[in-house]
């Protein structure tokens, strides 16, 4: 057998996954270059283009620039807190996906998903024993009218 396949065909039920904690090398957000000195210049990123630009150069005390280095494990990239990584469902039928993948994956409805539809992603989602990201969305604001 295919060794890429091996894992999916097991006879006993697969345990949670092993949580490997998430360690991000930076969580702030890389600011641009004089956006702090400028209304017009807005603080998302973009690459110094300049031939005597100080933080192109990397000169001390500049802001730092995005590079490779500054990427997550593999492993954990993606990751919510709880260990599982999101799935975005739009109907019901997309559910299905995340049967036997419910330890691994936590689904997540979609944003232009109605509050009809919402609750019967939520009742299928309990019924499967899968968990939702969102799953009280939407069904609140239904519930004091």
């Amino acid at each position: 057998m295919n060794r890429f396949f091996s894992s999916l065909s097991c006879d006993r039920p697969r345990e949670a996954a092993t949580m490997v904690v998430a360690v991000k090398k930076r969580t702030k957000r890389f600011i641009r270059h004089q956006s702090d000195r400028y209304d017009k210049v807005k603080p998302s990123w973009r690459k110094p283009k300049g031939i005597d630009n100080r933080v192109r150069r990397r000169f001390k005390g500049q802001f730092l620039m995005p590079n490779i280095g500054y990427g997550n494990n593999k492993k954990t990239r993606h990751q919510l807190p709880d260990g599982r990584k999101k799935f975005l469902v739009n109907n019901v039928q997309e559910l299905n996906v995340l049967l036997m993948q419910n330890l691994s994956y936590s689904a997540e409805i979609a944003h232009n998903v109605s509050a009809r539809k919402r609750k019967q992603i939520v009742e299928r989602a309990q019924q499967l024993n899968i968990r939702l990201t969102n799953g009280n969305a939407r069904l609140r604001s239904e519930e004091n009218e």
